[in-house]
C-alpha cells in the first residue's frame, strides 16, 4: 500500500539557476523524478552541492559526488531525467551488468560516473523502512520495482549487477497524479512512497529502483546508497580463540608462539596482483579511466600499481585510491577499505584526467604484499 511523504526543500541559488534556464538541461513542463529518500546518487549530489557545486571541499568531504559533478555536472542539473525509452520491460536485456546506476549508460556518458563503486554519502535504514520518490509531471507507474542488494556484495568495490540484487517490492499500477502534493517550486509535483523490508541485511548496501512511467515507455533507475544496522565480524577479530587450542599442551610458553610464525606462513614470496586499465570516457580535454586490480593465487593485504603516460596526460581527480604523481609516472595506493582481497579476488579504483594530442591506455604494473 502506498502512502506520501514530504519532500526535502532543496537550496538553489541565482547562479545555479541561471545555468539551467540559458542551457535549456531542465524544462519544467518535460520534468519527471527520482527517489528521494533514500536520495538516488545524482539526487543527493545535486541536493548537497547544487548550491556550491564548484567547492574544492567536496573533494575531501564528498568524494564520490565530486567525481560525478567533474566527469558530467549535467547529470546532477538532470538528477529527474534518468530514463530509457522503449525498454518494453525487458530492462535486464537493454541494461548491462556494471551499469545499474546509468541506465545503461543512458543519454551517452552523462550519467557514467554513476556506476563508480566508492564509498557514496549513504542513508542509514532499519530493515523495515519507507521508500519515496518525487513524480514531478504526475505520470503515476505501471509499477514500481524496489530492489534490495543480496547480503555480501560490496558497493565500495563492485558495480551493481542485475545478480546482486533481490526485490523486495512491486507496487503495481500508480494512477496518475496519486501521491502526496508538494508546494516546493523545485519538485513541484507529488511524492509517492511505499513500505519496504531487507531482512539479514547489515551493512553497506543499494536499494535499486525502476519506475515505469505510466504516460509512455519510459523506465527510470535510481541507486540508492543505504547502510542498514550490524555488519559482518571483522576477519582480523575472528582467529582471537585460536590461541586456546594448543594451551593444554604447553600452557604459558606456548601462549605467544602462534603469534610470531603466523605472518610468515604466507610467505614473502606468494603475493601477487594483477591491473588492467582501461579507459570509460572521454571528451574534449578530459577523459575518465577505470583500473582494476586482481589478487593472484594468495591473499593480499595491500597493493599498489603502477603506470606511465606516454602522451603526457595528467591526472586530475581520483576515487578508490591514493594517487601520487612524478613527472609521466603515476603511482596508486589502497586505501583503508580496499586493501585486502582473498585470492583471486578483485577491487576497481577510477580518475578523471587531462589529455592532449592522443590519449593512449598505459599498461600498469601491480605488486602485493600479504
Amino acid at each position: 500500500m502506498s502512502t506520501v511523504k514530504h519532500a526535502h526543500r532543496a537550496a538553489t541559488v541565482v547562479f545555479a539557476a541561471l545555468i539551467l534556464l540559458t542551457t535549456g538541461l531542465v524544462d519544467p513542463a518535460s520534468a519527471h523524478g527520482s527517489a528521494i529518500n533514500p536520495m538516488s546518487r545524482n539526487y543527493g549530489c545535486w541536493k548537497r552541492w547544487g548550491s556550491d557545486f564548484q567547492n574544492p571541499i567536496m573533494a575531501t568531504q564528498d568524494p564520490m559526488c565530486w567525481q560525478a559533478w567533474q566527469a558530467d555536472s549535467t547529470a546532477m542539473w538532470n538528477w529527474n531525467s534518468l530514463y530509457r525509452e522503449g525498454v518494453a520491460g525487458n530492462h535486464q536485456g537493454a541494461i548491462p551488468d556494471g551499469q545499474l546506476c546509468s541506465g545503461g549508460r543512458t543519454g551517452g556518458i552523462r550519467y557514467a560516473a554513476l556506476d563508480n563503486p566508492g564509498a557514496w554519502r549513504a542513508t542509514n535504514l532499519s530493515n523495515n523502512f519507507t521508500w519515496t520518490m518525487h513524480d514531478q509531471a504526475l505520470h503515476g507507474a505501471d509499477y514500481i520495482r524496489i530492489y534490495v542488494t543480496r547480503q555480501g556484495y560490496n558497493p565500495l568495490t563492485t558495480a551493481l549487477r542485475w545478480g546482486d540484487l533481490e526485490l523486495r517490492k512491486d507496487t503495481g499500477r500508480i494512477l496518475p497524479g496519486v501521491g502526496e502534493r508538494t508546494t516546493d517550486p523545485v519538485l513541484n509535483g507529488v511524492s509517492i512512497s511505499t513500505d519496504v523490508t531487507a531482512p539479514g541485511r547489515t551493512g553497506r548496501h543499494i536499494v535499486y529502483a525502476i519506475w515505469q512511467a505510466s504516460h509512455s515507455d519510459q523506465s527510470y533507475y535510481f541507486c540508492s546508497d543505504v547502510i542498514f544496522p550490524g555488519g559482518q565480524p571483522d576477519p582480523t577479530n575472528s582467529p582471537t580463540p585460536a590461541p586456546t587450542t594448543p594451551a593444554p599442551t604447553t600452557p604459558a610458553p606456548t601462549t605467544p608462539a602462534p603469534t610470531t610464525p603466523a605472518p610468515t606462513t604466507p610467505g614473502p614470496g606468494t603475493a601477487s596482483c594483477s591491473a588492467t586499465y582501461a579507459i570509460t570516457g572521454q571528451w574534449s580535454g578530459g577523459f575518465q579511466a577505470e583500473v582494476r586490480v586482481t589478487a593472484g593465487s594468495a591473499a593480499i593485504r595491500a597493493w599498489t600499481v603502477t603506470w606511465t603516460f606516454a602522451n603526457g596526460q595528467t591526472v586530475a581527480q581520483s576515487w578508490n585510491t591514493a594517487i601520487t604523481s612524478s613527472g609521466s609516472t603515476v603511482t596508486a595506493r589502497n586505501v583503508s577499505y580496499n586493501g585486502t582481497l582473498s585470492a583471486g579476488g578483485s577491487t576497481t579504483f577510477g580518475l578523471l584526467g587531462s589529455w592532449t594530442g592522443s590519449n593512449t591506455a598505459p599498461t600498469p604494473t601491480c605488486t602485493a604484499t600479504t
